[in-house]
């Protein structure tokens, strides 16, 4: 699961890493939440890349109403091809998700331990997500466009926190990702676990709990001992 995420990178650090034309009047965030209005990154008809602001919280094209509930935050990867809620956008409407990191909690709720994991790869200053994306029309008429981010399976290096991750796109797999000519095969063999080896997890202050708290002392590191689930010792 990807619940929160932060992106926070300066415009001209935008423009170089993802290769888009115009940036927008970004702020920097540090506490993404869902339903809230968020850069993605699409293909312009001319085949460039731009930013553009949809809400986190995929609605599908076929509602008649906004969905109530909790929002469509993530696809699944598995089985996301057929899926009544997310297979048409996998086939025709796909994004990049910019994001400079990602935050978990502790799936072993016994452990009663609220403090949040940030997960970063310290080898790139932002990634992008798998996305995707459709258009609904409200009963105003009012188009809004919206996404869902990706996951898949946790990596050995988050399993202990988590057992999903959102799915990381190698830069190299980006175009493919955003390509609309790409063959299902190639477009089902990106959502993968991201490299382990690339996976760095620290705890953070409990800030980020609460979505008022946008700021960067969400990203304030907290030291000490891991408080992860210990897994089943084996029987001798």
């Amino acid at each position: 699961m990807c619940g929160r995420y932060s992106f926070s990178l300066p415009p001209e650090a935008i423009r170089e890493l993802f290769r888009v034309v115009t940036v927008l009047n970004l702020q920097p965030r540090y506490n993404i939440a869902p339903t809230q209005i968020v850069p993605v990154i699409g293909l312009e008809r001319n085949g460039e890349r731009a930013l553009k602001m949809f809400r986190w919280g995929l609605i599908p094209r076929w509602s008649t109403a906004m969905p109530g509930g909790a929002p469509l935050i993530n696809a699944r990867a598995e089985g996301i091809a057929a899926s009544r809620m997310f297979g048409e956008a996998f086939q025709r409407r796909r994004c990049l998700v910019p994001a400079d990191g990602f935050y978990e909690w502790n799936k072993d709720k016994s452990l009663k331990d609220k403090t949040p994991w940030r997960i970063v790869d310290p080898q790139r200053p932002a990634f992008a997500f798998a996305g995707v994306w459709e258009g609904w029309r409200n009963p105003a008429g009012e188009i809004i466009r919206s996404f869902a981010i990706v996951t898949t399976s946790a990596n050995d290096k988050l399993s202990p926190v988590h057992d999903r991750m959102p799915v990381i796109l190698r830069q190299e797999d980006e175009d493919s990702w955003l390509d609309p000519d790409s063959a299902e095969p190639k477009l089902k063999s990106l959502l993968a676990p991201y490299d382990q080896a690339r996976t760095e997890l620290y705890r953070v202050d409990m800030r980020v709990n609460s979505v008022k708290n946008d700021d960067p002392g969400c990203l304030t590191r907290i030291e000490g001992p891991p408080q992860v689930a210990a897994k089943p010792a084996g029987r001798g």
